[in-house]
Formats: C-alpha cells, sequence, structure tokens
C-alpha cells in the first residue's frame, strides 16, 4: 500500500474530510479510463467537466468512468475479450481489493468499457485497456469508490464525443494544460485525478507513458486513512 506523498495531499477542490464527519459508508468498486493521445503539446487526456449539482465530485474534471453496475456482474466476458487477457489483468490487479481474480478483472473490464460507451458513445476496444491505479476513497465521505483506472490510446478511428448528462462539457485536454489551469484555479480536480495527471506529465510523452502502462507492475492500491 502506498503512502500518500506530499503532493498528493494537494488542497484540492474534492473536499475530502476528517473521518469523522460522517458516518462510515460502504466502499463500492468502480472503473475509470485514461484515455491519452499525443498531441501537438504534448500528451493529452479526454477530460469530463462535471456539472456542480453533482452530489460526488461536483464542478471537477474526471476521466469518463463510474461505478459497478448490476449488468456487469454476470459471468459472461465482455465481447473480444479473450481468457488471457482477464488473467493478465487480474495479475496485474493483484494486490488490490476486487479485481485481483479473473471474474473480478471481468467486472471492472466491464464496468469501464459500458461506462465509456454510455457516456462518450465509443467502444473502447478491450485489448487495448492497461491497468494503470487503484484509488479509494477515504473515510469521511457521503461516498466512497474502490476505484481501478485503467489507460488507452486512442486511435484515428476512435471519436469520443460529450454525451453524459453529469458533465456540461468533455473535451481533449494537453496534460500539462490541465495541471496549469487547475494551479491556476481554473480547473478543480480531484486528488487521485491531480495525482495522475502528474504521472503522466513526468513521463513526458504519450509514446513513453503507454510503454510504461505495458510493463509488468505492481498496481498498489492507494488509501487515505487517517
Amino acid at each position: 500500500m502506498r503512502e500518500l506523498g506530499p503532493q498528493d495531499r494537494a488542497d484540492t477542490a474534492d473536499g475530502w474530510h476528517p473521518a469523522e464527519a460522517v458516518p462510515p459508508v460502504p466502499v463500492r468498486p468502480a472503473a475509470s479510463v485514461i484515455v491519452l493521445r499525443e498531441g501537438a503539446d504534448g500528451p493529452e487526456v479526454f477530460l469530463q467537466h462535471r456539472v456542480s449539482t453533482m452530489d460526488f465530485a461536483a464542478g471537477v474534471a474526471v476521466f469518463p468512468g463510474g461505478r459497478v453496475d448490476q449488468a456487469d456482474l454476470g459471468p459472461e466476458v465482455p465481447a473480444g475479450v479473450p481468457g488471457d487477457l482477464l488473467a493478465r489483468h487480474a495479475q496485474a490487479w493483484r494486490h488490490t481489493d476486487e479485481a485481483g481474480t479473473v471474474d473480478g478483472a471481468r467486472m471492472i473490464l466491464a464496468a469501464a468499457l459500458r461506462e465509456v460507451a454510455e457516456e462518450t458513445g465509443a467502444a473502447l476496444d478491450p485489448l487495448r485497456l492497461m491497468p494503470w491505479a487503484n484509488w479509494i476513497t477515504p473515510p469521511g465521505r457521503t461516498r466512497r469508490y474502490d476505484t481501478y483506472f485503467f489507460l488507452t490510446a486512442a486511435d484515428a478511428a476512435l471519436t469520443l464525443e460529450h454525451r453524459t448528462s453529469e458533465a456540461h462539457r468533455s473535451v481533449w485536454t494537453p496534460v500539462r494544460q490541465a495541471l496549469e489551469d487547475e494551479e491556476r484555479g481554473q480547473v478543480k480536480l480531484m486528488r487521485p485525478t491531480l495525482t495522475l495527471l502528474r504521472e503522466l506529465a513526468a513521463l513526458g510523452s504519450a509514446e513513453n507513458i503507454l510503454a510504461r502502462a505495458a510493463t509488468e507492475r505492481r498496481i498498489e492500491p492507494v488509501r487515505h486513512d487517517r
């Protein structure tokens, strides 16, 4: 389990509160996808700017995704997904709470594919989704999620649109611009999004990021426990 460093504790707008502020709530599994491409100003990601009336993560910029739904719990393998892919995903997620088995990996992958299709109209290629990170909402929130982040590269044929009512706009954004906008207070980012964008920026290019994602990685849950 990775401990949060000083930069992870940046005062972002997600409003994570002390554990005693609200009663305990269940932690729900969720999936999110960092869709990446190389742009004129370096790597770009697809961000959704959520409306300010949402109960959770109101007014912040996030990657497409959402919680696991009943439709994701069945035994059926998502179309186009070979069994060995699920085994590789389970191996990558082996230190996590929900996705370290083939059944768990199938559930998380199904949620990622479904959520992105619903929110952007894009049918992602499951073979191109690579496990990247796992963040668990800390105690003290009215909603808590065990979120599994995938990374994928957008090819020339992939078109993502703004289709979700949970956001007022969805746009491709250079990674460094998103960080600069957050620094200036023009964009609000939750702590996981901020940290993941910093990681992407440090790698420098989409090519480097994808090479890193393709390696055998030890993905540890990031928890923020008081």
